[in-house]
């Protein structure tokens, strides 16, 4: 008997600073890999609380407990994804994080930035890398 098992994409990119700008990113991704049968790993849905009720916190190192936890799960949904893609349209600590322990994990990882420059550690940690959303269905329809 043969089994179609889906196959989920992680979506990654800077939340800090960008709070309030998280929809755009996230529900093109989203589109995009629903329309080509993928399943969604978003961990803003889950984080979305910490970050709007809590923003001040984000400064106070006495929050280590709450921080370890939010980084478990973004962890746990690394592993649980065949793919990540990472939207840097700025740097961002966590997304590069989640890329490279994704990476050192066997996942593929796409990274969509139009930054002019870009480190080696995220060309080396990337399997493609796109300049823009327009690119990524045809980008994730290879990974299918």
């Amino acid at each position: 008997m043969c089994v179609n098992m889906k196959k989920y994409v992680f979506i990654s990119g800077p939340i800090l600073g960008m709070e309030n700008n998280q929809d755009y990113y996230r529900n093109t991704i989203t589109v995009i890999s629903q329309k080509l049968g993928f399943e969604i790993i978003d961990p803003w849905k889950r984080e979305k609380c910490d970050y709007e009720n809590n923003v001040d916190r984000h400064n106070n190192t006495d929050d280590r407990k709450d921080f370890n936890r939010i980084i478990q799960c973004d962890l746990a949904d690394a592993d649980r994804c065949d793919i990540m893609v990472v939207y840097l349209p700025k740097l961002s600590a966590g997304a590069c994080m989640e890329m490279f322990y994704a990476k050192r994990k066997g996942k593929k990882i796409i990274v969509i930035s139009d930054m002019p420059k870009l480190s080696p550690w995220i060309k080396v940690h990337c399997d493609v890398l796109i300049t823009n959303f327009d690119m990524l269905e045809e980008t994730l329809s290879r990974f299918k």
